[in-house]
C-alpha cells in the first residue's frame, strides 16, 4: 500500500502534516474526514522522493540508534545557543551513514532559505516519523525546541533499549532453531540418499515415513534450487500480505492469539502508547492530536484501529479513560485506572510515564520468561525430530534382519 504525505485542515482552519498509507488519495481523503481534516494537498511518497531526487539515496532505512544520536547530540547544541543550520551541519559530519548526512545538509539548506524545521523534516518521512514531525513543530511554536528534543531523544532511548530486550531474549531460539534446520538440511541432503541407495539394492520394503523422509532427502539433494524459490516465494507473499489491510489484520490476530505471543505483544503495544502518549502531551500536543499521532506509530492494526476510534469520541468530549474501556482485551485495566488518575490530578503525562516504566520492565521479565519456556519445548522438538528420522531409516534394517 503507498504512502501519502498530506496537508490537512480542520474546521478552525488548523492545519496538520503528515504521512499515511492509503490505496489513493480517495480513500486517504475519506480518512482524513472521518477525522474532522479536509485534505488539501496530497503526494505520493514516491514521486515525492523522485522529485526531490533522493529516492534511492533514502530507500535504506536509517538506524534507530542513529537516529537516537543525532537527536541527543542536537539537543545539546540548541540547548547551547548553537544556530539550528550550523547544528546541522556540525551532525551531518558525525553520521556514518551518507543518507542520513544528505538528508540533514538538505534540511539546513531549506531551513536557511526560511523553511521551519518540522516543514522540512516532513519531507522525509522515511528517516523522521510524524511523531518526531509533530514534537518539532510543537517545539517550534511553543519555543522550547530543546527542550522538546530532550524528551524525543528519552523517547528514542526507551525505545531502543526495548527493542535490544526483546532481541537479545529472542536471539537464542533463533539461534538454536537454525541450527536445527540447517543439521536437518545436511542429514537429509548427504546421508539420506545414501541409505537409500542401499536399501534399494537390498530390495527391502519401506514403510511410509522411510518413504516420506527418503522422498524429501531426494527433492533436497537433486531439486535444492526449487527449495531455496520456494521459501523466497513464502517470504515475499508474506510481507505482500502485511501490507494489505486484509492481510495484517489476520498476521494480527494470529500474534494476539498465540499463548506464549500474545502476553508480549499486548504489553509491546501497551508500552508504546503510553510511552508515546506522554511524551506528546508533556511536549503540549492537544490529547485529540496526540492518539491520532500515537495510532500512526504503533504497528498492529487493532491497537491503530482502537486510538483512532478513541480520537473521536475524546473529540467530542469524552475522557480518555472512558473511552478506552472497551478496549480491555488490548489494554490491561491497570491503563484505564492511570488514565483516570492522570486526567483527576492533571498530571497524566507523568504518570503514563511511570506506567511505561513498568510496561518496559515486564517486557524484559517476559522475554525472559519465554526464553525459559521455549528452551525445554525446542529439546523436545529437536528430540522428537531426531528421533522420528532415526526410526524411519532404522527401521529398514530391522526388518531386513529380521528376514534372515
Amino acid at each position: 500500500m503507498p504512502s501519502f504525505s498530506y496537508l490537512a485542515k480542520d474546521p478552525k482552519g488548523e492545519e496538520r502534516r503528515g504521512t499515511i498509507e492509503a490505496e489513493d488519495t480517495h480513500q486517504l481523503a475519506r480518512v482524513l474526514k472521518e477525522q474532522g481534516f479536509l485534505l488539501i494537498k496530497a503526494e505520493a511518497q514516491k514521486e515525492k522522493e523522485e522529485k526531490r531526487g533522493v529516492g534511492i539515496s533514502f530507500s535504506r532505512p536509517i538506524s534507530l540508534a542513529d537516529k537516537m544520536m543525532f537527536t541527543r547530540n542536537l539537543q545539546v547544541m540548541i540547548a547551547s545557543g548553537l544556530p539550528l543550520p550550523k547544528a546541522l551541519e556540525t551532525l551531518s559530519y558525525q553520521s556514518k551513514s551518507k543518507a542520513f548526512t544528505r538528508a540533514i545538509l538538505e534540511i539546513k539548506e531549506m531551513i536557511i532559505k526560511g523553511t521551519s524545521f518540522s516543514d522540512a523534516l516532513s519531507l522525509f518521512p522515511n528517516i523522521f516519523s510524524e511523531l518526531f514531525q509533530n514534537m518539532i513543530r510543537v517545539g517550534e511554536e511553543a519555543g522550547n525546541l530543546d527542550e522538546v528534543l530532550q524528551v524525543v531523544a528519552q523517547q528514542m532511548e526507551r525505545e531502543h533499549d526495548l527493542k535490544s530486550k526483546i532481541q537479545g531474549a529472542l536471539m537464542y531460539p533463533a539461534v538454536i532453531i537454525l541450527a536445527m534446520v540447517g543439521i536437518g538440511i545436511l542429514m537429509l541432503v548427504m546421508v539420506v540418499p545414501k541409505l537409500a541407495e542401499t536399501f534399494e539394492e537390498l530390495g527391502v520394503e519401506l514403510p511410509l515415513t522411510t518413504r516420506a523422509v527418503i522422498f524429501l532427502g531426494t527433492f533436497l539433494a537433486e531439486k535444492w534450487y526449487l527449495f531455496i524459490l520456494i521459501i523466497i516465494a513464502f517470504i515475499v507473499l508474506l510481507r505482500l500480505a502485511s501490507k494489505k489491510r486484509e492481510g495484517k489484520r489476520i498476521i494480527d490476530t494470529l500474534l494476539l492469539k498465540l499463548p506464549i505471543v500474545s502476553n508480549l505483544v499486548k504489553k509491546t503495544n501497551s508500552a508504546a502508547t503510553v510511552r508515546t502518549l506522554s511524551s506528546l502531551i508533556k511536549a503540549g500536543v492537544p490529547i485529540v492530536r496526540a492518539l491520532s499521532i500515537v495510532a500512526g506509530t504503533l504497528g498492529n492494526i487493532y491497537y491503530r484501529e482502537a486510538l483512532g476510534e478513541a480520537a473521536e469520541k475524546v473529540k467530542k468530549g469524552e475522557k480518555l479513560s472512558e473511552v478506552l474501556r472497551p478496549y480491555k482485551a488490548l489494554y490491561p485495566f491497570i491503563v484505564f485506572q492511570m488514565v483516570e488518575v492522570g486526567e483527576e490530578t492533571g498530571e497524566t503525562a507523568k504518570l503514563l510515564a511511570k506506567l511505561a516504566d513498568f510496561f518496559e520492565e515486564e517486557i524484559g521479565n517476559e522475554t525472559k520468561n519465554i526464553v525459559s519456556v521455549i528452551e525445554p519445548v525446542l529439546m523436545i522438538i529437536i528430540g522428537a525430530t531426531v528421533g522420528f528420522f532415526a526410526i524411519s531409516m532404522v527401521q529398514p534394517m530391522y526388518s531386513m534382519l529380521g528376514a534372515l
